[in-house]
């Protein structure tokens, strides 16, 4: 049984939810096309199956993912179905959060901010993976999306869900990359302050476009050097963001105890790849799992310090 043998890959809690295998999509850099096949949808009934077992077996919190989220639905009714059914995992009893990785920026459900907005256990988080910000080498990406387009979504993002936190994927070194396109996304990054942010240098992959058509002609030195510079800038965005968080209070579900330490995660925060909320606890011990309410006390640059009140 599947669902079986995921909830016992994950604390009891929580549970990666798969609701699609493979991606349509034609990325000039990715092999994952190459390796996974094309876009299938699981079809609705058996997904909100396997949340009601899980829910059964004690699992509150969903990471809804897949190679490309929000292509969900299109092969098997025609329709991008993402929205209808996030909001109808929303209705499970017992379904606490509901968290959504790896969406792609172009042609993005924006029915998909109602549903956020309504629905409490929506997270106010939203894993799309946006990769570069300057228009030619979008263009060579074959990402389908402009440096205008991607301004607007993130304008329409922070708009329509407030609070909205964003976690995005940067690829530094793509072939072709000039100082000057570099610079670009630079300043895509401070002037957006994302909440989250991973980056990664380009390393060629066989059988993709890329491989075939675009020399990989930056030295890996320059390559190294842009990617942390990038990741110095998201670290002091990051710092500056935790520091606005003291003094204010949040939920947190608790994930493990950690030598003095409780460690939890607010809804803003998925597991494994985001920051996390250390807790320091005198009284009756948390119980793993479960949710309480915290007050932010202290920060650092990537995680948040609380005591629980």
């Amino acid at each position: 049984n599947l669902s079986f043998e995921r909830t016992l890959t994950t604390p009891s809690h929580y549970a990666y939810l798969k609701i699609s295998e493979g991606c349509d999509r034609k990325c000039s850099y990715c092999a994952i096309p190459l390796i996974t096949g094309r876009h299938i949808s699981r079809p609705k009934e058996e997904i909100l199956n396997e949340v009601k077992y899980l829910v059964s077996q004690g699992v509150k919190e969903f990471q809804m993912i897949a190679q490309e989220l929000t292509y969900y639905g299109w092969d098997l009714y025609k329709k991008q179905l993402l929205p209808e059914l996030t909001e109808q995992i929303s209705d499970i009893p017992g379904v606490e959060w509901i968290r959504l990785h790896y969406a792609y920026p172009a042609h993005f459900p924006t029915d998909l901010f109602r549903v956020m907005r309504e629905r409490n256990n929506v997270c106010n988080y939203m894993d799309i993976a946006l990769q570069h910000i300057s228009d030619s080498i979008l263009k060579r990406m074959q990402r389908y999306i402009t440096k205008e387009e991607t301004y607007r979504l993130i304008e329409l993002f922070r708009k329509e869900v407030p609070n909205i936190h964003l976690r995005t994927t940067f690829m530094v070194g793509y072939p072709g990359e000039t100082d000057g396109n570099f610079e670009e996304l630079k300043e895509f990054v401070r002037q957006i302050r994302f909440d989250r942010m991973g980056a990664f240098a380009y390393s060629e992959e066989e059988g993709t476009y890329a491989a075939t058509n675009h020399k990989d002609s930056i030295p890996q030195e320059v390559k190294q050097n842009r990617l942390d510079e990038l990741m110095k800038i998201q670290q002091t965005i990051s710092s500056e963001l935790n520091v606005a968080k003291v003094g204010k209070r949040m939920k947190v579900i608790i994930d493990r105890k950690e030598g003095d330490y409780y460690i939890g995660r607010t809804e803003f925060d998925s597991p494994e790849v985001d920051p996390e909320v250390l807790i320091k606890h005198l009284g009756i011990p948390p119980v793993i799992g479960d949710f309480y309410p915290v007050e932010i006390i202290d920060s650092d640059d990537f995680d948040l310090f609380a005591k629980i009140i």
